[in-house]
């Protein structure tokens, strides 16, 4: 390694329980915007309450995994023993798990993924750990565990303007597909990753 190349970052994946959660809730508040991290909620822009409590149902929802009633999990991502960010799996069938069938064709299995089938993939990243490494290391790890859970198929979707994210897309293998614009010009972007 020469001098001035960038250590690699230690990361890893975090269940998210109630002290983890809280910890998060204060990086998303403190260091990303909530147009990142949640759908656009409430009366008012950015951060407040209504999406504040969607942040703490969604992970709480997800905690029972993919083959709990909310069909994903989420992880906290940790960077060097410091939270970093979250990134979820999320079933792409219509069926509850265990069910046969669903949307494209998918088969759900008792080991909560769609065997043969594909998982959705999200991440958000506090902008103190962006542009570092971070995010393509938790994509390598939840990519893991969606082959470990069946999937052929990892997809995602963000926007052409997401620049980071088609970035990281892009590194992973993804194969990407422009869709057109809508009514807000925002266009969107739907990547899949073949994972066997």
């Amino acid at each position: 390694m020469s001098p001035s190349a960038e250590p690699v970052p230690a990361v890893g994946l975090l269940d998210v329980g109630e002290a983890v959660l809280e910890q998060l809730l204060e990086l998303a508040l403190r260091d990303a915007d909530a147009d990142e991290v949640t759908p656009p909620l409430g009366m008012t822009p950015g951060w407040n309450t209504d999406r504040i409590s969607w942040f703490r149902e969604f992970h709480r929802a997800a905690a029972a995994g993919l083959d709990g009633p909310a069909g994903q999990k989420s992880w906290a991502i940790s960077c060097d023993g410091q939270l970093a960010g979250s990134v979820r799996l999320r079933r792409t069938d219509a069926e509850p798990p265990g069910a046969v069938g669903g949307a494209g064709g998918v088969v759900g299995v008792g080991a909560g993924g769609a065997r043969g089938g594909a998982l959705e993939t999200g991440i958000w990243l506090a902008r103190s750990f962006r542009g570092r490494g971070v995010g393509r290391e938790a994509l390598r790890l939840v990519k893991d565990r969606a082959a470990a859970a069946g999937a052929a198929v990892l997809v995602a979707e963000t926007t052409a303007g997401n620049v980071g994210a088609l970035a990281l897309l892009k590194s992973a293998g993804a194969e990407l597909v422009t869709g057109a614009a809508s009514e807000t010009d925002t266009v969107p972007v739907k990547g899949q990753i073949q994972l066997n």
